[in-house]
């Protein structure tokens, strides 16, 4: 409830509610573009300057490399059940789905703990960097398996049917490089090594900037992220009813495994938690925008639909404390 009754979190209830009416309420896309690579930046500028304080130290590189290793197990172990109720290349499309972050889940539960006064390691923004690709390139490699393997020509589904034909699949290569130089992602990469380099100078010239007005753009961009799962929730009537179980469970059963690894490795609660919300969140940007071309005969309605209008909603409203209560009491 306390989650629920934070200003950012209300004004996405309030989104999904304006957006389920068919209001004329909008964010224009120029003005939701600079929203999120706002938070970007701050994100990327508070990692930075925390590591400028703390330095390289063990428990970072044990929490970069199972972020790495989540990263990996995630899309691999997803495929593997998709595919005995979906075609080959949807299962592929919604394990990197899966197996992908989500910047902005990850951005509020930053803001959560730092409403409830837990610490956590700035680390973890270059955690949530280094798990947005190996799963987009997972599944493009996937996918080029399955069309040398294949008999006949690749199947045409959903869109790309309707359309009477599919863009070129993009070779590994292109997606490598769109992978790695992903504006957004360069962004929070640049902004942690702007911070490292300035330390707590930096900290202090561009805490108005990055402190505060950080809250009020988060509850801003969630505002039009709440009209955007608002309309596109329509896409989800008709979806099998194993799909939308397994945007439920999936999350927790992936929040479940970053947890043991957490244990395992003796990693801090604070940075516990927001491993397991980078392991429970899907992309729902990133991943969509690659995968669109990148593995053609997959469904957006069905990977998309999932990210949007049912695991990044339950996230935000309720998995990250959660996330939170758990790590807390199992690694205290």
């Amino acid at each position: 409830m306390q989650n629920i009754l934070d200003p950012a979190i209300l004004f996405f209830a309030f989104g999904i509610l304006a957006g389920s009416f068919r209001s004329n309420l909008e964010i224009p896309p120029a003005i939701s573009r600079f929203l999120s690579l706002y938070l970007l930046m701050a994100l990327g500028l508070k990692g930075g300057f925390a590591l400028s304080a703390s330095g390289l130290t063990t428990e970072i590189a044990i929490s970069l490399g199972c972020a790495i290793l989540l990263a990996v197990m995630i899309p691999i172990g997803g495929y593997q059940l998709l595919k005995r109720f979906l075609s080959p290349y949807d299962a592929a499309a919604v394990a990197a789905t899966y197996g992908s972050v989500s910047a902005v889940t990850f951005i509020t539960a930053v803001q959560y703990l730092e409403n409830q006064n837990l610490p956590y390691g700035g680390h973890m923004a270059a955690a949530m960097a280094l798990m947005e690709s190996p799963a987009i390139v997972i599944a493009v490699v996937l996918a080029n398996s399955l069309r040398r393997t294949a008999t006949a020509g690749p199947t045409l589904s959903g869109g790309a049917a309707a359309l009477g034909g599919a863009p070129a699949p993009a070779g590994i290569g292109k997606i490598l490089h769109e992978s790695f130089t992903d504006g957004a992602q360069l962004l929070l990469l640049g902004a942690m090594a702007v911070g490292l380099i300035t330390g707590e100078a930096g900290k202090e010239a561009m805490a108005p900037f990055s402190v505060d007005l950080f809250k009020g753009m988060l509850a801003f961009f969630l505002l039009d992220m709440g009209l955007l799962t608002a309309r596109n929730l329509g896409q989800l009537r008709g979806q099998s009813p194993w799909l939308i179980a397994y945007a439920v469970l999936a999350p927790i059963a992936h929040a479940a495994l970053a947890l043991g690894l957490s244990a395992a490795f003796g990693i801090a609660a604070g940075n516990a938690t927001l491993l397991m919300v980078l392991a429970a969140s899907a992309s729902y940007i990133a991943v969509p925008a690659v995968l669109r071309y990148a593995i053609p005969e997959a469904r957006p309605s069905v990977y998309f639909s999932m990210s949007l209008g049912i695991t990044f909603p339950l996230n935000i409203l309720a998995g990250i404390p959660v996330y939170a209560y758990v790590a807390h009491r199992a690694l205290a």
